[in-house]
């Protein structure tokens, strides 16, 4: 699959997540086999550029291209300068957010608020598109409901302002995550413009995702929630595609091994007060499906110290890789406790 210049191989891009998809986490899913890796949503507000949260969503150190960047506002004009803002910060692919459906963001009409105003919508494109030689893509649900789904109609709006590839959560802002991704509507979505249309929605599995290719059309899948704690499902997905293998969830100690290596990346990245806190929700991820994680987070989630908490997720980690039970790992952890 192509954006502008730009081949996207392999065809399994990590979704723009909010407080998820920061430079560590994005870095390691392209290592995991991401063909592109999409920042968290960046503000049109151009008085908050200036913010520690603004400069570090704009730090690529270290990534590997293209860097896609994703802005979020309503303004045309003000996306349009915040386009121009981040390309002479070193994005590569500029991505429109109207896909959101928080009401923080939705209170203020944007994100999928704006799937309401078509005529803003070609607005927008248009005036983001004039202004950056970059390619231009844009990130959408199928409706703002379930009464008006316009998908369709916003895919064609679109393709005629010049974006050049199309991201589709296959529900309407009114469903949130829930109920099941309507695979038949981006499916007519695909058929209804040439720009190469990213399928996005419930893809967990190498299966899943094979499936949603094939139902859809599309040229590519793209990853949210399934990769929290499991960033390795995309080199899963893309071995699945290539020639049908299905890989083991990877052992105890491969695990231990990406979730601290993550962690050494938030403390750097964030210094160590802050990544200690953007960690937890990690640690949460990685963990969950432990025996005795229940009692491990109780504790784990109180530490104020990095270099303690890394040590709590190494020794937590450590007894899962020896095959320990729940009764000698809750012996750990009250041990680490003490």
């Amino acid at each position: 699959m192509r954006i502008g210049s730009y081949q996207i191989d392999p065809k399994v891009i990590l979704a723009p997540m909010a407080g998820v998809t920061d430079r560590p986490f994005r870095q390691l899913c392209r290592r995991l086999g991401a063909g592109l890796a999409v920042s968290e949503m960046t503000t049109s507000d151009a008085s908050l550029w200036h913010t520690e949260k603004s400069r570090l969503r704009r730090d690529h150190r270290g990534e590997p291209g293209p860097i896609a960047v994703q802005i979020a506002g309503y303004d045309p004009q003000a996306l349009a300068e915040a386009a121009r803002y981040n390309v002479e910060h070193g994005a590569q692919i500029v991505d429109i957010n109207m896909g959101c459906p928080a009401k923080k963001v939705c209170r203020v009409d944007s994100g999928s608020a704006l799937l309401r105003d078509e005529a803003l919508v070609s607005r927008i494109c248009d005036a983001v598109v004039r202004a950056v030689e970059v390619p231009v893509t844009l990130k959408i649900r199928t409706g703002y409901s379930r009464a008006s789904r316009n998908g369709v109609t916003i895919a064609r709006i679109a393709e005629a302002a010049g974006i050049q590839a199309l991201a589709v959560h296959g529900r309407t802002r009114e469903e949130h995550y829930s109920g099941q991704a309507e695979y038949d509507t981006i499916a007519a979505i695909k058929q209804s413009v040439r720009i190469p249309v990213i399928a996005n929605g419930d893809v967990d599995t190498p299966q899943k995702a094979a499936e949603v290719l094939r139902a859809t059309g599309a040229d590519a899948v793209m990853i949210g929630r399934a990769a929290q704690g499991r960033p390795w499902i995309f080199r899963q997905i893309v071995r699945y595609l290539d020639d049908g293998t299905l890989l083991p969830e990877p052992d105890a100690g491969e695990v231990r091994d990406i979730l601290l290596g993550h962690l050494d990346d938030l403390y750097a990245f964030y210094g160590e007060g802050r990544g200690l806190r953007v960690a937890r929700k990690h640690i949460q991820w990685y963990c969950k499906d432990h025996p005795g994680t229940e009692a491990f987070w109780t504790h784990v989630s109180r530490i104020d110290d990095a270099a303690r908490q890394r040590a709590a997720v190494a020794q937590f980690t450590a007894a899962g890789s020896q095959g320990d039970g729940v009764q000698t790992l809750t012996k750990r952890i009250d041990a680490l406790a003490a």
